[in-house]
């Protein structure tokens, strides 16, 4: 796939431009005792260019916009819907993924990017606290359920996208790691 797109050089954020779907997610998440409850899950992720950015005439970057929607393999119903930005600084490699949940939980986390053969592997954190790449939760989640970090490994080979979300989470007065794992097929390329 052509990197540049609009005159733009997405650099390695050019492979996830396109419509994925997959049937085979799984997301073990607490229960109201704090034990892991296993739901089975579909779910599309629907990543567009964004174009570049510059940052106080010194940084140049690059985005790609997405839209992530996970429904419950049993019943259809939509159980996690989410917003962001994958953005890439060339200069330095670093690759940041910002997202947005409507249950007053957004995050800017920032990693690596690796090209292993032909799998490339986006691999970012964030860590509640953090100055730089950091959570902000609503006063109710800080108190019932704060999230307190994240992790997302994110594996793109040919058209087949695959991911392993770990949020830790202090939820029912106990810590938590909230996993996601899911693997998608890339359905379309569009860019827009």
């Amino acid at each position: 796939m052509d990197t540049v797109i609009d005159n733009v050089d997405y650099g390695p954020l050019a492979q996830l431009i396109g419509k994925w779907s997959g049937n085979v997610g799984l997301d073990i998440a607490p229960d109201a005792d704090a034990n892991p409850d296993e739901s089975p899950f579909t779910n599309v992720i629907t990543f567009t260019v964004a174009g570049a950015a510059d940052n106080a005439e010194e940084q140049k970057l690059v985005a790609v916009k997405y839209h992530h929607v996970v429904r419950r393999a049993d019943n259809g119903h939509i159980f996690h819907d989410q917003i962001g930005h994958w953005i890439y600084e060339p200069s330095s490699q670093v690759i940041m993924h910002s997202l947005t949940i409507p249950r007053g939980v957004c995050l800017l986390a920032g990693g690596t990017f690796k090209q292993t053969n032909d799998e490339s592997i986006f691999d970012v954190k964030a860590t509640a606290g953090s100055d730089s790449y950091g959570i902000v939760q609503s006063p109710f989640m800080l108190e019932k359920a704060k999230t307190n970090a994240f992790h997302m490994q994110m594996t793109v080979k040919h058209d087949e996208l695959s991911y392993r979300e770990v949020t830790s989470l202090h939820i029912y007065g106990k810590d938590f790691e909230h996993i996601d794992t899911s693997t998608l097929q890339r359905i379309t390329y569009d860019q827009d």
